[in-house]
């Protein structure tokens, strides 16, 4: 899949995330052209939360060779809003993956309400 929006990737993450009980933490990594490397659930939580480790997003960035990376994660309440924490776990990631010359393209949010995109909402 060539990602050219946030809609393509609200598609591909909506059949993969939304039926899940659980609240689960993905990356996609991405190559120049913006397609995707790979896909990896890097955390999966309870029902109300997950802890993702910005060291571990990035490491696979490395191994991947991702240039940029497009974070993803589902809200089983149907919320599409996105939590304060939520906000800092990507600003953190963020500025971390400038230092390794690596872009964050957007944020997903997903639920069996629509989805949420940082990037479309102007918080990337």
């Amino acid at each position: 899949i060539t990602v050219t929006g946030s809609q393509d990737i609200a598609l591909y993450l909506k059949y993969r995330l939304q039926d899940l009980p659980h609240e689960v933490f993905g990356v996609l990594y991405l190559n120049r052209a913006n397609k995707i490397n790979h896909f990896e659930l890097i955390s999966q939580g309870g029902i109300t939360g997950t802890v993702a480790d910005p060291r571990i997003i990035l490491k696979k960035a490395l191994e991947q060779e991702a240039v940029s990376l497009i974070l993803c994660h589902n809200h089983p309440s149907g919320n599409l809003k996105p939590s304060r924490a939520d906000e800092l776990l990507t600003q953190k990631i963020r500025e971390a993956a400038l230092l390794l010359d690596i872009r964050v393209l957007d944020h997903i949010i997903v639920s069996e309400q629509g989805y949420f995109s940082f990037a479309d909402d102007g918080l990337l």
